[in-house]
């Protein structure tokens, strides 16, 4: 089977368990995606399908011809992404669904996470800021960046101010609380990255 699927973040709520517990889940609708390619291990040197996932408004005839294989005519999927698969005959056109999944496992979750622009040290990295009083005009510097005679510079990968977020990110481990086929949604325990509408990538641990 693919060991992923391509879905998009809805957002977050919370689910009641039969023990009266409240678990924060992010609700994902994901699938069904079509196989457009298969790599082999003979051909490409790896085995990977290649899903496609919702349909472009617009689109070229190269993608188009792309995805005439998937038994896409006059169409092209919107995202294309590949993952692994095991030693398992596929076809293009065949549809990968939820069914891939099951309550309890954990899966791993890459998504884009949100932009936050130019930011300062304390909310890129979580620094504590200077003094809060006593005349001082720069509470939210970073202080210090460099040393003296020796080595005199500043080291590489200093924490500085700088572009935080809008970064691929991959969230590992994470309960898959329940699946519900009916609405093509999957419910994974915790937070997952990006904003809600995101693009996300599920793949199996």
């Amino acid at each position: 089977m693919s060991k992923g699927l391509i879905g998009r973040k809805l957002g977050m709520t919370r689910l009641f368990q039969n023990e009266g517990n409240s678990v924060p889940v992010t609700v994902i609708t994901a699938g069904p995606a079509r196989i457009v390619q298969v790599k082999t291990l003979e051909k490409d040197g790896y085995s990977a399908v290649q899903l496609g996932f919702g349909l472009k408004r617009h689109s070229n005839r190269p993608e188009m011809g792309h995805c005439l294989k998937a038994d896409m005519e006059g169409k092209a999927f919107e995202v294309l992404r590949e993952f692994k698969t095991n030693n398992v005959e596929y076809v293009p056109g065949q549809v990968v669904t939820l069914e891939i999944f099951a309550p309890g496992e954990k899966i791993s979750v890459t998504g884009t996470s949100k932009g936050r622009g130019y930011s300062g040290v304390m909310k890129r990295h979580g620094f504590g800021g200077g003094r809060a009083t006593h005349g001082c005009l720069t509470p939210r510097s970073a202080g210090s960046i460099g040393c003296a005679a020796d080595p005199s510079r500043v080291f590489p990968g200093k924490k500085m101010a700088g572009h935080y977020g809008n970064a691929r990110r991959t969230v590992k481990n994470l309960q898959v609380v329940d699946i519900r086929p009916e609405y093509g949604v999957i419910l994974v325990k915790g937070a997952v990255p990006g904003p809600n509408g995101g693009l996300v990538l599920l793949r199996k641990n």
